[in-house]
């Protein structure tokens, strides 16, 4: 077994890679990716935090989050997440009784400075055209990318026109 080690800063903000047990395209269906933001807004009511970004793809999804002060449990909300999310679907379970929902682990990357905030920010946002999802940001639907186009942050046509210099990197 790995000695898998995770940071854990009170207050925090993250960036997360979270995906499917097998990269299953569960998010191809309109019904999940509806039932994941219900799993987010029940577990944001019992263990607040801000979901300042994200994208859902059809096997993954990346967001960033920013924990209360005081509060560096990340693991315990990405558990209750994906509990909430997987009792609304039918779907084999192992013999060790979980579901074949979600692979096992996530990537956590803890934001150093705001330079590293608007780089996985980009990222997030181009993720769906680096994958062949979309030919630009504004036109996937499951993503954070408009409210930040209305808050000022992007211009519409953002990433129009090819790899953006600060979301060219592999996070996945």
């Amino acid at each position: 077994m790995s000695d898998y080690r995770r940071v854990y800063i009170p207050g925090g903000c993250y960036f997360f890679t979270v995906v499917t047990y097998r990269r299953q395209p569960i998010f191809a269906d309109e019904r999940n990716v509806a039932w994941l933001r219900q799993a987010f807004k029940i577990v944001k009511a019992k263990r607040p935090f801000e979901l300042t970004a994200a994208v859902v793809l059809p096997d993954h999804l990346h967001s960033i989050w920013q924990l209360p002060d005081g509060d560096a449990d990340y693991s315990t909300r990405w558990q209750m997440v994906k509990t909430a999310f997987s009792r609304q679907l039918s779907v084999p379970v192992r013999s060790d009784g979980t579901k074949t929902v979600w692979q096992p682990r996530f990537f956590e990357h803890c934001i150093r400075d705001e330079a590293d905030f608007h780089r996985h920010l980009d990222y997030i946002h181009y993720n769906p055209v680096k994958h062949g999802l979309a030919d630009a940001p504004a036109s996937w639907p499951h993503s954070s990318f408009r409210h930040f186009v209305a808050s000022g942050w992007y211009p519409l046509n953002w990433g129009d026109g090819g790899i953006p210099a600060s979301a060219d990197f592999d996070r996945e």
